[in-house]
């Protein structure tokens, strides 16, 4: 068995048209899509083209800081949606992964006052979820390879070393 989870560019196509079948098939028609940057900016552009849902808005969240390395919690960065954009719809939040839950588990719970119902919608989710997303492609408990940040960044920013 393999030590990592290898999802390539084309498995991601197969994947995230499955898991939009899920959501169609669940009769689960959302208002708008939540996604959870980064990752889940992916997740969100595919499922919104599946659903038909043009509407997609975009929370920063800031948790992982490299490889198995998080904060003690996420943090949500500006800016955040407003929550009028958000009242009375039927929201699908969107992320990569549900790891330990904590970063859906802050956006589920910013939007569970104001929306008429928010579900959770990823590629992967983890046996350590604290969340249980209604909508998965896959469950692992191996660490994930995605296309998108399997590569170097090809910039190097301030202060920031990159491996060579």
């Amino acid at each position: 068995m393999a030590e990592r989870e290898e999802l390539t560019w084309e498995l991601f196509g197969s994947a995230s048209r499955e898991l939009a079948q899920e959501v169609a098939s669940d009769g689960f028609a959302p208002d708008l899509i939540l996604s959870i940057a980064r990752g889940g900016l992916f997740v969100a552009g595919a499922l919104g083209y599946a659903l038909d849902v043009k509407n997609l808005h975009v929370m920063n969240v800031e948790f992982y800081t490299g490889v198995d390395q998080r904060l003690d919690l996420p943090v949500m960065l500006p800016p955040v949606p407003n929550v009028v954009d958000l009242t009375h719809k039927k929201v699908l939040v969107t992320d990569d992964v549900a790891d330990t839950g904590a970063t859906l588990k802050l956006v589920r719970d910013f939007c569970a006052d104001h929306v008429a119902d928010v579900r959770c919608a990823v590629v992967y989710e983890k046996p350590t979820s604290t969340v249980k997303c209604e909508y998965v492609w896959r469950r692992t408990d191996r660490w994930i390879n995605f296309p998108w940040s399997v590569l170097p960044p090809v910039v190097q920013r301030a202060g920031q070393v990159l491996d060579a």
